[in-house]
């Protein structure tokens, strides 16, 4: 009980969580009953490429999503692999996108101001933050990380939603090539 307590409050937990996910489906890779239920997914054909896309972008499901999809491109062809990937990808990212710009933000607005007051708005409203804020993001969502930070630098940023899209399209693509060349070479 002391255990969970201590875990409740702990900093890195999600940390944690998404190292031991990766360790763990690392070491399920070779495992018959995952190619068994990754060879069912593929039944699905493009619209498993797609939803294994979707899950790509989450902290909880970027390791399966990774795997299933390292899965596909052994199996499909790889540009196939990267675009209906990409572009589930891209789908996935634009609902934390709506979700973070239409709720969390606005939620979270008056606790900053209250917080850090006009200083964090005032490193906000830097032409620094401006430009530096989208091109982090943007590294954030290109690299094999969940996107989530890198969605949330994006909704600070000024980004129309069709900006947003065709950024996240490409820079996923970019993401789950890496995973299809990795594949390939193995």
């Amino acid at each position: 009980m002391i255990l969970f307590r201590k875990y409740k409050f702990w900093k890195f937990k999600n940390t944690l969580l998404l190292i031991l996910s990766v360790a763990f489906l690392v070491y399920l890779i070779d495992v018959p009953a995952v190619k068994d239920a990754v060879h069912g997914l593929s039944g699905l054909g493009v619209f498993g490429i797609f939803l294994a896309g979707m899950f790509f972008v989450s902290t909880f499901t970027i390791a399966p999503a990774g795997v299933v999809l390292f899965y596909f491109a052994k199996e499909f062809d790889p540009f196939a692999v990267v675009i209906f990937a990409g572009v589930g990808a891209m789908c996935g990212d634009y609902l934390i996108f709506r979700f973070l710009k239409d709720k969390v933000f606005e939620e979270l607005r008056p606790a900053f101001e209250k917080i850090a007051g006009s200083h964090l708005s005032k490193i906000f409203s830097t032409p620094y933050f401006a430009w530096l804020a989208p091109v982090l993001g943007a590294v954030i969502i290109a690299s094999p990380l969940p996107d989530e930070l890198g969605i949330s630098l994006l909704g600070i940023s000024k980004l129309k939603n069709w900006q947003f899209l065709l950024l996240s399209l490409g820079l996923n693509s970019l993401g789950i090539l890496v995973i299809v060349l990795l594949a390939k070479a193995v």
